[in-house]
């Protein structure tokens, strides 16, 4: 079994983990159950205040366009943007704006907004590069840029340094699928050079890594994602039915133990006019 680290996507691109999936509501839960009280303090360190105007790219489930609107106020106004919207029109926001969208073929405003954010997008996109950059120009002078991205290869389970970090034949078998399907499971390392090379100042990037336990919200969400993901896994051939079925098992394990991918979360600034 092979995984390649994918920089350009192939023509017969797909989004992999559709918002219309009968898994998407188990792994919006999960996703911010681990992910969002990083994702809050990475926001809160670039100053969002009342009066913003904030983009949320791909909002998802819509836990920080939420977050957003609650920090910006009545003075301000978060748009969230998704290719399907259907869990962000659930949202009750007077100051929120909800756009089906696709970052990489339709306009955005340009120099319109003091904050635009990104978590778990761009890896997914055909022209990663493109989007980053009309997000960049998307900001006023002086706007932050927050991009959140996977690296998933970088950090492997391994049981030498303890018997219950599993190599789960599904978790390979996953991540070959995703980089198959165009996604580039490695873009978060990649992420930092990509954004400094926009010409944005003041750069930080910090990487997050997990375990994973057995029963754990982050189990839950590979446990979803792999679920979403079953009938390509088995159909390439990488996995059988009973080795994903008894992989499935391994996660209700309370000892197993596996590390997270390392969430990249990358925070630079639009230079300002003076």
């Amino acid at each position: 079994m092979s995984l390649r680290m994918v920089d350009e996507v192939p023509p017969e691109y797909t989004y992999v983990f559709d918002n219309s999936a009968t898994q998407a509501t188990a792994r919006f839960t999960a996703l911010t159950a681990v992910f969002d009280p990083g994702t809050v303090g990475h926001l809160a360190a670039v100053g969002v205040a009342k009066g913003w105007k904030c983009l949320e790219v791909g909002g998802g489930g819509g836990s920080i366009a939420s977050w957003l609107c609650d920090q910006v106020g009545p003075e301000g106004q978060v748009l969230a943007t998704d290719l399907d919207t259907r869990f962000l029109e659930k949202l009750a926001h007077s100051n929120l704006e909800i756009r089906r969208h696709d970052i990489v073929t339709d306009s955005l405003p340009e120099a319109a907004f003091n904050l635009v954010h990104a978590r778990l997008v761009l890896a997914h996109l055909p022209d990663r590069d493109r989007a980053l950059r009309r997000m960049a120009e998307a900001l006023k002078p002086g706007g932050w840029l927050v991009v959140e991205e996977f690296d998933s290869l970088s950090l492997q389970p391994d049981p030498t340094i303890s018997p219950t970090e599993r190599p789960l034949k599904a978790l390979a078998a996953m991540r070959a699928v995703m980089a198959n399907r165009g996604v580039d499971t490695f873009f978060g390392r990649r992420l930092p050079a990509r954004v400094r090379s926009l010409g944005l100042l003041d750069l930080v990037a910090e990487g997050r890594v997990f375990m994973y336990q057995g029963r754990s919200a982050g189990i839950d969400l590979f446990r979803a994602s792999a679920q979403q993901l079953r009938g390509e896994m088995i159909g390439s051939g990488l996995i059988s039915e009973a080795e994903f079925a008894r992989d499935m098992d391994l996660l209700d394990s309370p000892d197993l133990l596996i590390p997270s991918p390392i969430m990249w979360a990358v925070k630079a600034r639009w230079p300002s006019a003076d």
